[in-house]
């Protein structure tokens, strides 16, 4: 009569279904499970137990089935009774009831019945039309407070060598070579338009001063030794330097905080250098110099031995 057809059709609505005689079928809610291992994400499910003790008879599974075969209740009745009969002369034998959707039942050491629910079937309809699927890890991002205790013992030093990476890239660099090659001919040519102005100025000033000088030697009859000397005044724009002022540094790191640029200078003056800071660079990280000068050459010599023991030092020159 396929019993348990109707077994598995209450259970999604009744925690409980007793077949009378045999035991009960229990279904208890579980709350949406992750697997660590694969990742895998299980819905919210009912699990299925059996408990051999409950054999009384609520009427609820009776009842139900009588009305699906529109039959009396102490017919039905009957039935279930012959087909527990049934089930348990199997049992007995040794065989393995497959009940569909709902599990696996045989009898185990000292008469007991073991029971191996299906996995196949979720009773909780809440869960209707999930499964389970796995899903990528999350990549959780680094707190700034880390990240601040993190650049406090590793400094983010920028070095020529780690920055030149664009080989990737070659078309970049080229791209780079034509602007630049661009923009220096067109300077070139203002530049050169406005020295020949200026020149073509000066000629032509020179020009009315001579004039003008021998007008007054004609007509005023003086002697060519005492003409007044003619100054030509020019003015050519030159870049001015400070003298003294310290140009060229060497990087000791560069920080987020300008508090652990702080930090490194203490340090750095407890081992003998003559640290500074020096503002920010484009990037807004707050640097620090192991020591700062004037010549360049001095600051290549301070370089290399500092590099001995300091990998990531290297040279930054203002212009």
């Amino acid at each position: 009569m396929a019993l348990e057809h109707y077994i598995s059709e209450l259970l999604y609505r009744y925690n409980c279904v007793v077949v009378p005689g045999f035991g009960a079928f229990l279904t208890q809610s579980r709350s949406a499970v992750i697997h660590e291992g694969t990742h895998t994400l299980y819905p919210p499910t009912k699990t299925v137990s059996f408990n051999q003790q409950l054999i009384s008879n609520d009427g609820l599974l009776i009842s139900y089935a009588a009305e699906v075969q529109m039959t009396t209740f102490e017919a039905m009745l009957k039935q279930v009774e012959e087909e527990v009969v049934d089930w348990k002369l199997r049992l007995k034998k040794g065989e393995r009831l497959q009940l569909a959707n709902i599990g696996e039942i045989w009898s185990g050491t000292e008469g007991k019945i073991q029971f191996q629910p299906s996995e196949k079937t979720n009773y909780l309809t809440a869960s209707y039309g999930m499964s389970s699927f796995v899903a990528a890890p999350v990549a959780r991002e680094i707190f700034k407070q880390e990240v601040a205790a993190l650049e406090e013992k590793t400094p983010i030093a920028f070095t020529p060598e780690k920055r030149e990476t664009v080989a990737a890239r070659p078309y970049l660099k080229y791209a780079a070579a034509v602007l630049l090659a661009l923009t220096t001919g067109f300077a070139g040519f203002q530049f050169y338009k406005t020295n020949q102005n200026n020149q073509q100025l000066v000629r032509e000033e020179a020009h009315q001063q001579v004039s003008k000088r021998i007008q007054e030697a004609t007509f005023f009859d003086t002697d060519p030794l005492e003409l007044p000397t003619i100054t030509l005044k020019t003015t050519k724009k030159t870049a001015v330097k400070k003298t003294g002022e310290k140009i060229h540094h060497i990087i000791a790191g560069a920080f987020r905080y300008k508090t652990n640029a702080d930090k490194k200078i203490v340090q750095l003056k407890a081992l003998g250098f003559h640290p500074s800071y020096i503002g920010t660079n484009p990037f807004g990280l707050h640097m620090v110099s192991y020591d700062s000068f004037t010549d360049a050459q001095m600051a290549l010599q301070a370089l290399h031995k500092i590099k001995r023991t300091q990998k990531d030092a290297w040279l930054k020159s203002v212009r």
